[in-house]
């Protein structure tokens, strides 16, 4: 005989790393953000994407792999996914790529608020800001990258332009290219960016070279210079503080 007593609906266990998500979230609620390592400010971004495991392993996973907060946000699609897959036993598909752009997601809004104080204000008087732009955009980019930074009458933003993409330790730059696209653009000034993947953002001989052509073409066309800005993990360096134009 069929007992027609309805059964006791139970909740479906949660798994244990609930608790430890709730800590998390309570710690930060009333320690603050700041007082989290890296590790942990990380694994509550990843909650998010990942809501039913355990985010530490992943977390730790993707700082050992790139070396940093900002350098996850640098990395490629492909490489952040592919660490995804290894941390969580995952074949690559649907689920990694979703936490991938996630985290790219979150970095790049971290890059577009960095920028907005630069597009907002005059550049040359905003120095501390241009900086922090530049160093966001730049500092921990794999490759190097060549920028132009276009500027109006009043030295404020037109537009950041990337001229170039090129190796570990190389980007071509067109002085002619840079300078026609001013004229495009109705831009009185510019300011050169690149950056060293290497590190160091000392100038290198080809570096002073071309900055010498940028410049010469454009005086033949009214269009100036202000500056020319190496980035590496160590530091910023300043053409022009340089005494190099």
């Amino acid at each position: 005989m069929l007992d027609d007593k309805a059964p006791e609906v139970c909740d479906k266990p949660k798994p244990r790393h609930n608790g430890h998500r709730d800590r998390l979230r309570e710690r930060a609620a009333k320690g603050g953000l700041g007082a989290l390592p890296d590790y942990e400010l990380l694994e509550l971004l990843l909650f998010r994407s990942v809501p039913y495991k355990d985010t530490k392993p992943l977390a730790k996973d993707l700082l050992a792999r790139f070396g940093g907060l900002e350098r996850i946000g640098a990395a490629s699609h492909e490489a952040i996914e592919d660490q995804v897959a290894r941390s969580m036993g995952y074949a690559a598909g649907k689920a990694t790529r979703a936490v991938a752009l996630d985290l790219q997601l979150i970095f790049d809004v971290t890059r577009r608020i960095a920028r907005e104080p630069t597009a907002k204000r005059p550049v040359i008087s905003s120095w501390t800001a241009l900086l922090a732009y530049v160093r966001v955009a730049l500092q921990h980019e794999p490759r190097e990258q060549f920028r132009v930074l276009y500027l109006d009458k009043k030295n404020q933003l037109i537009l950041d332009e990337v001229q170039n993409r090129g190796t570990v330790d190389h980007a071509p730059v067109y002085p002619r290219e840079v300078v026609r696209r001013a004229l495009e653009l109705s831009a009185s000034a510019l300011i050169l960016v690149h950056n060293h993947p290497s590190g160091d953002p000392t100038p290198s001989r080809a570096d002073i070279e071309i900055t010498k052509q940028v410049v010469q073409a454009g005086l033949t066309l009214n269009v100036e210079v202000h500056d020319h800005l190496v980035v590496g993990r160590d530091g910023v360096a300043s053409f022009k503080q340089l005494g190099l134009m």
